[in-house]
């Protein structure tokens, strides 16, 4: 029995045996980190999780979307997509993938540098405007430089930030790159993911070393440009991660139901097209 109205708004699909990893891929999963749509769904299921959005690894795929595409024409009522595009991506490419369920992209800047933005990829950027897609960002705070904190400001719509930007739990939340992010709640068109503290904290389960920025990045943005995502099936990790502790993080990150609710729901339906189960 699903809920109605949550969604995880960052997970992955690998599911090799019917869709085949990029030998190009910088990373190619192992057997063990196979993540099926039918396996999402339970899992979705087991945790009264209504909704997801399916965000296309580099690991395994690169730039294929084939297997995201399939699993939301299965299920088109409970998922969404992000994709992953080359550079020169066709304005009838992107409209393609929004008509098949695809609501934004992904860029990666760790992988493709922070100029890719600002580059190459600005042209897709206001592509995205144009077409109400959502641009989703990977990038790691201390990356952030003012041409692209400039460019989100003045040229982006929609404007998703992945794992809280990847913050140095040493730093403290006054580190430059993570200060920036804050700065940027002062654009009504950027939101932020509570999602992936295991992928940068220092402390070890339950990652309470993240909390500071989980708050932060809530007392600025507010919950209602905040959304929550558990990254499952937690690829390329040294220790086990489990889903349950993932969406329990927000309890201590927002003990109010109500600003919970805004969180897995009311947040994610306006930014990616969610809508409830009919």
């Amino acid at each position: 029995m699903t809920a109605l109205l949550a969604a995880d708004c960052h997970v992955h699909l690998f599911d090799p045996a019917r869709f085949p990893y990029s030998e190009a891929a910088r990373y190619l999963p192992g057997p063990h980190e196979t993540a099926t749509v039918e396996q999402l769904m339970a899992v979705l299921d087991a945790h009264a999780v209504s909704h997801a959005l399916l965000v296309t690894p580099t690991s395994g795929y690169g730039s294929d979307n084939s297997a995201n595409l399939a699993a939301i024409a299965r299920h088109p009522q409970r998922l969404k997509g992000i994709a992953v595009v080359d550079g020169e991506c066709e304005t009838r490419d992107l409209a393609a993938l929004k008509s098949a369920g695809m609501v934004g992209v992904r860029f990666d800047l760790g992988a493709r540098g922070v100029g890719f933005l600002t580059g190459a990829g600005r042209r897709l950027v206001a592509e995205l405007r144009r077409q109400e897609m959502v641009l989703d960002i990977q990038v790691k705070a201390e990356l952030l430089d003012r041409a692209c904190l400039d460019l989100l400001r003045e040229e982006a719509g929609a404007v998703v930030f992945d794992h809280m930007a990847w913050p140095d739990p040493a730093a403290g939340i006054e580190q430059p790159g993570f200060a920036a992010l804050l700065g940027l709640a002062a654009c009504p068109n950027v939101a932020v993911k509570l999602s992936g503290p295991f992928r940068f904290s220092r402390a070890g389960f339950p990652y309470e070393d993240s909390d500071c920025f989980a708050k932060a990045l809530i007392e600025a943005y507010g919950p209602e440009r905040c959304v929550w995502g558990s990254d499952w099936p937690y690829v390329r990790m040294d220790h086990r991660v489990d889903y349950g502790p993932c969406l329990s993080a927000l309890k201590r990150w927002l003990p109010d139901p109500a600003a919970r609710r805004q969180v897995l729901w009311s947040a994610p339906s306006r930014l990616f097209s969610f809508e409830p189960l009919s």
